[in-house]
């Protein structure tokens, strides 16, 4: 009798497990058939079109195709005008979209104003806690998470760059001052300036049409440029590169991308990673894998010295032989 009631729980046991496993693969097998059936509407809000910026947006589509993800994009750039920036995302939340991706600053807290319920997921953001957008790294908001375009050393390794090899000088600093971004960023060049032989000096643009001025009006009180990741300010790079150039005034830049338009030196990261990493967070939450609330902001992997040699020649910077292994594809 015993024998037997032994039987009838191992036969009940092994029934069980066969029931389980067949009904984790019934469960996987209805997400894959999800991937494939669901179209995901995203709207995708850009501050303003310039290369970085782009390239951080083709990353992010690019992690969802490789998710086997359907997804529909409504895609908007703002035009540096955060008034624009807000109805962009009012609208997406109107037209219910299932997530929305916000490409730097300005977008990410348009959206997080404009919903506490549609999923965020922002990238190109220097630091989400200053700005506001989350309360700290690894608490991120119900609806909102993503990856900082900012690595925590860039800036500070980038000061000690200036001061080695431009001892004593005076940096030039042209940002937006309604890009919290920025003022974060300028605010941690000053802080690491002050322990240097270096000197700041500053001027303020609230458009693109203004860059070009407030590069000329540095000449005579700048010796160099910095320019840092302003939305702004980069996507009228050219005006201040055509004043470095004529002046042999080198231009430090934020990232690459400024950098193949002729910035001369640069600690950068890659947007494309930065984006593509945020669209395998947008792939976690559209499939329910993750909430936003679950998934950490991140910052960039790591950051590399990047130089182009054909604009130390157009700036006049006498070459050095250390900086051959940072050659930049120009």
């Amino acid at each position: 009798m015993k024998k037997f009631a032994l039987l009838i729980v191992m036969l009940f046991s092994v029934l069980l497990v066969a029931a389980c496993n067949a009904a984790d693969d019934a469960e996987a097998e209805d997400t894959e058939t999800n991937k494939e059936t669901t179209t995901y509407q995203i709207g995708a809000t850009q501050i303003v079109e310039h290369p970085s910026l782009d390239q951080a947006f083709e990353g992010f589509k690019q992690a969802l195709a490789d998710q086997g993800l359907a997804v529909e994009y409504d895609a908007q750039s703002a035009q540096g005008d955060q008034t624009t920036a807000l109805t962009i995302a009012q609208n997406f939340v109107a037209d219910d979209v299932d997530l929305i991706f916000a490409n730097a600053t300005p977008s990410a807290l348009t959206a997080l104003q404009a919903t506490n319920d549609i999923p965020i997921v922002f990238t190109s953001v220097t630091d989400a806690v200053a700005a506001g957008l989350v309360t700290a790294m690894d608490e991120p908001g119900d609806n909102i998470t993503g990856v900082l375009d900012m690595h925590p050393d860039a800036i500070t390794e980038t000061v000690n760059f200036i001061e080695e090899h431009f001892t004593g000088q005076t940096i030039g600093l042209i940002y937006n001052t309604g890009e919290q971004n920025s003022v974060v960023q300028v605010e941690a060049v000053k802080e690491a300036a002050a322990s240097t032989s270096l000197s700041v000096v500053e001027r303020t643009v609230a458009s693109s049409a203004e860059v070009q001025q407030a590069a000329t009006s540095l000449v005579g009180d700048a010796d160099l440029y910095y320019i840092v990741t302003d939305n702004t300010v980069v996507s009228a790079l050219e005006s201040v590169v055509g004043v470095a150039n004529e002046q042999d005034m080198p231009l430090i830049v934020g990232e690459p991308d400024s950098l193949k338009r002729g910035g001369f030196a640069t600690f950068g990261i890659d947007y494309y990673t930065i984006g593509y990493r945020s669209g395998e967070m947008a792939a976690e939450i559209l499939t329910g894998t993750n909430t936003p609330k679950e998934i950490p902001v991140e910052y960039p992997p790591e950051i590399s010295l990047f130089v182009n040699q054909a604009a130390a020649e157009e700036q006049g910077i006498t070459w050095k032989s250390e900086w051959d292994e940072a050659l930049s594809a120009e």
